[in-house]
């Protein structure tokens, strides 16, 4: 797999996966209204390039054989406190899954999170989501508390992980 950090013109590329590995992941909990409505906004290739040209925010791209498999958003505000970097998106594409490329595609994360200058990486993650705790665990994330997460009308938790970097 090729990782690599992606730039505007990867924005209609980066919704496709997003929106797949997004709806694969949540639907199958959630009601069609209440996905349509988040992800009709969130993964749109309008805002994907927005966040794509944002100051402080690295995408990077998981490749394999030319086609997108994963992917992470890495977010870091200058002055946050204890050199925070947020992980606010990592997924893989589902047929990739049990493959190590959830492995290598955090190995980059880490990398990019020290170069923003972070020394602490976090994330959230909904409570529900078992597989996801269960890597982030793995690769020493620790609970350190929850907040709302809105999924169209629907107001789940997502717990907070962070690990030191």
């Amino acid at each position: 797999m090729l990782i690599r950090v992606a730039t505007p013109a990867d924005a209609a590329t980066l919704a496709a996966i997003s929106l797949k590995t997004f709806v694969d992941t949540f639907a199958p909990h959630n009601t069609a209204a209440d996905m349509g409505s988040y992800t009709s906004g969130a993964f749109s290739e309008e805002t994907q390039r927005r966040e794509l040209e944002t100051e402080g925010v690295v995408t990077l791209l998981g490749e394999e054989d030319g086609d997108t498999i994963a992917y992470a958003q890495v977010r870091h505000t200058p002055g946050s406190p204890h050199g925070d970097v947020e992980l606010a998106r990592f997924y893989v594409d589902q047929p990739h899954h049990g493959r190590g490329v959830a492995q290598t595609l955090m190995d980059a994360v880490e990398q990019h999170a020290i170069a923003l200058g972070g020394t602490r990486l976090w994330l959230g993650v909904w409570e529900h989501n078992l597989r996801a705790i269960a890597f982030y665990r793995k690769r020493g994330f620790v609970q350190c508390g929850a907040h709302p997460f809105i999924l169209g009308t629907d107001v789940q938790t997502d717990w907070l992980m962070n690990r030191t970097l």
